[in-house]
C-alpha cells in the first residue's frame, strides 16, 4: 500500500540521517475505505492524489508548530504492507481524519518511492497559511481563504536520491 507521510524539511533531514521515518507510531495518509467513500471515485490516481493532499495539509499543521522550519510542505510517499497501515475505525468518518492511517513501526527510508515538496514560489503562501491555520480552525473565513491559498500550490515530485539537495 502506498502511504503518504507528512513531514517538514527538518523532519526530512532527521529521516535522512536516521535512514528511517519515525518514531513510531507514524501518522500517514492512504487510500482508505472512508476516503474512497468520501471522494466517491474509483480512479486510483485521483484517490492517491486526495491522500497526498491530506498529507500536505497535515504537513502544513506540522509547520504551524515549527516556526523555525523552512516554509515548505513535505510529504514522503512510502510503500508498506497493507496490514501495516491501520485506519482508526472510530475516526473513519471524521472529515479531518479522512485517509489517516497509523503505522506501528518506523519505516526504512529505503522503502520511499518519492518525496513531494513545495516549490520556491509557494513559500510565502505556505508561511501565511501556517500563521492563519489557528484562526481558520476557529471558523474565520478570511483565514480559511489564506489556508486554501497554500493548497493551490502543487507539490513537486523528487526522487529519493534527491533528498540531500532538498535538505541542504
Amino acid at each position: 500500500m502506498r502511504v503518504y507521510v507528512p513531514l517538514t524539511v527538518p523532519g526530512l533531514a532527521e529521516a535522512h540521517k536516521a535512514g528511517k521515518l519515525g518514531p513510531a507510531p507514524l501518522v500517514a495518509y492512504a487510500v482508505t475505505p472512508a476516503l474512497r467513500e468520501w471522494y466517491v471515485s474509483d480512479d486510483i490516481e485521483e484517490l492517491e492524489y486526495a491522500a497526498l493532499s491530506r498529507a500536505a495539509a497535515a504537513s502544513l499543521r506540522l509547520l504551524a508548530g515549527e516556526p523555525a522550519a523552512a516554509r515548505r510542505r513535505v510529504v514522503v510517499a512510502v510503500d508498506v504492507p497493507d496490514q501495516d497501515a491501520v485506519a482508526d475505525p472510530d475516526r473513519a468518518l471524521v472529515a479531518s481524519a479522512l485517509g489517516e492511517v497509523r503505522i506501528a513501526s518506523a519505516v526504512p527510508l529505503a522503502k520511499a518511492a518519492a518525496v513531494h515538496v513545495d516549490a520556491d514560489d509557494a513559500v510565502d503562501d505556505v508561511e501565511a497559511a501556517a500563521q492563519a491555520l489557528g484562526a481558520a480552525d476557529q471558523g474565520d473565513d478570511d483565514a480559511q481563504f489564506t489556508v486554501d491559498g497554500a493548497e493551490d500550490h502543487e507539490l513537486l515530485w523528487y526522487g529519493v536520491q534527491e533528498i540531500p539537495n532538498l535538505i541542504a
